[in-house]
């Protein structure tokens, strides 16, 4: 037994490291490294609970037995201590992320959210969801699944639609873009926590599905959730939206498409067949996105991320399109008249490289007239957000607060002119 004991040591040892040390590069271990700090440190506190009922069960049948049985379990509480430390970690994001909003929206921002959408806001962490992370439900929250609302190369393209069960009307929109590096993934798993808890506020949330490569070709991903966007702004009024105010939010490949969708607003390049249509949004909130497909600053540490975009997403060498990668990159297409922009990364990301935030932010900022705030949220891995957990739903809280914030200015402006119905509540 005390050689299982050791094993059961040397599994959390490493899990405990490689939240504190992930790998960067290269490619494949940066990759194995994601994965493993991931889902251990989002869930530290539910990894420690399993590995204390498995110790348990070796120590009472002999795991602890004579030195090396003592010093394992030395060894074990040391990991346990060190991911416990690493999840608390994430307590320090509620003020990263306060303080990135006060420097982009002003000190007295919360004041300036009108009193009905702040009033609900969280005052403590919602505990019971940071226990049990799954299923990611809410009682006041309903789903309508999988609505065809485009049909693109033989390709069914389908969307579901989060709503409060009171069904209010008016009510702003939230688009959610998922990842999956442009070539897996869908709208079932990705950006439940902040839809969740956005529908529950009285938003409507829409998750949408786009075309992957290699089937698909840049720009088809972003023809796709254009296509969507014009879907909603004609079929809003049936779920009790406001196809006036809509937000975008997306995270990795889905946070790229976020940026580059709220930066192309009504480009027909990419939206053939619905030209006219509106497809402007009034907020972003891109999370751990690739910004830069040029790499322009040289960030990439991972070789891997070149040969996914020409080999598979592209489907040429920047050397034989560099006019189109350009044309891809969010950090080229910032502009004066961009909307409000709410960029969220983690320090820890070996996926995609922290500073690929950075220098967008800072392309953003030099043009944009609208605040450009940015969260780097320490020891976050990339997807920290895919469930909740105490770093997520800080995160969730904030965006909330952005959200408000944009919208009641929306309402203000709204009051200025020729009201055409009332906020949801």
């Amino acid at each position: 037994m005390v050689w299982l004991l050791w094993l059961l040591v040397l599994i959390s040892a490493l899990l405990a490291y490689n939240v504190r040390h992930p790998a960067y590069r290269p490619g494949r271990r940066a990759t194995l490294s994601f994965f493993a700090g991931w889902l251990t440190d989002e869930l530290a506190l539910h990894h420690i609970g399993v590995q204390a009922l498995v110790a348990i069960v070796l120590v009472t049948h002999g795991g602890a037995h004579g030195f090396m049985g003592k010093l394992g379990v030395l060894v074990l509480l040391g990991s346990w201590w060190a991911l416990w430390k690493s999840y608390w970690k994430g307590d320090e994001a509620a003020e990263v992320v306060e303080r990135a909003l006060r420097e982009a929206l002003g000190n007295d921002y919360r004041e300036r959210v009108r009193p009905q959408l702040r009033q609900h806001w969280p005052r403590a962490i919602d505990w019971k969801a940071v226990a049990f992370p799954f299923p990611i439900r809410h009682p006041d929250v309903e789903r309508h699944r999988d609505i065809l609302y485009r049909r693109a190369a033989g390709v069914n393209l389908r969307l579901d639609v989060y709503r409060h069960r009171s069904h209010p009307e008016n009510c702003p929109v939230l688009l959610q873009i998922h990842g999956g590096g442009w070539v897996i993934g869908s709208k079932n798993e990705q950006g439940l926590p902040l839809m969740i808890h956005m529908a529950a506020r009285g938003w409507v949330c829409v998750s949408v599905d786009y075309r992957l490569s290699p089937h698909a070709t840049f720009p088809d991903h972003l023809v796709d959730v254009k296509a969507a966007l014009s879907w909603i702004r004609e079929h809003a009024a049936e779920y009790g939206a406001d196809p006036n105010f809509v937000a975008v939010t997306g995270g990795s490949a889905g946070g790229h498409l976020a940026a580059l969708l709220a930066l192309t607003p009504n480009d027909p390049e990419y939206q053939p067949g619905f030209e006219s249509r509106d497809t402007a949004v009034q907020a972003a909130v891109p999370m751990y996105g690739v910004y830069d497909f040029v790499d322009r600053f040289h960030t990439f540490h991972n070789p891997e991320i070149h040969h996914l975009l020409e080999s598979r997403v592209m489907k040429a060498a920047l050397s034989e399109a560099p006019e189109a990668y350009e044309k891809a990159s969010p950090i080229a297409r910032v502009r004066a008249d961009a909307p409000p922009f709410f960029v969220v990364h983690g320090d820890h990301d070996t996926l995609v490289p922290v500073e690929q935030a950075r220098h967008f932010v800072a392309a953003l900022r030099a043009v944009s007239r609208q605040p450009v705030a940015y969260a780097e949220i320490p020891g976050a891995q990339h997807a920290f957000d895919l469930f909740p957990s105490l770093r997520c739903l800080h995160v969730v809280y904030g965006i909330e607060r952005f959200l408000a914030f944009v919208y009641s200015r929306y309402l203000d402006a709204m009051e200025r002119q020729p009201s055409t119905g009332s906020a949801a509540p």
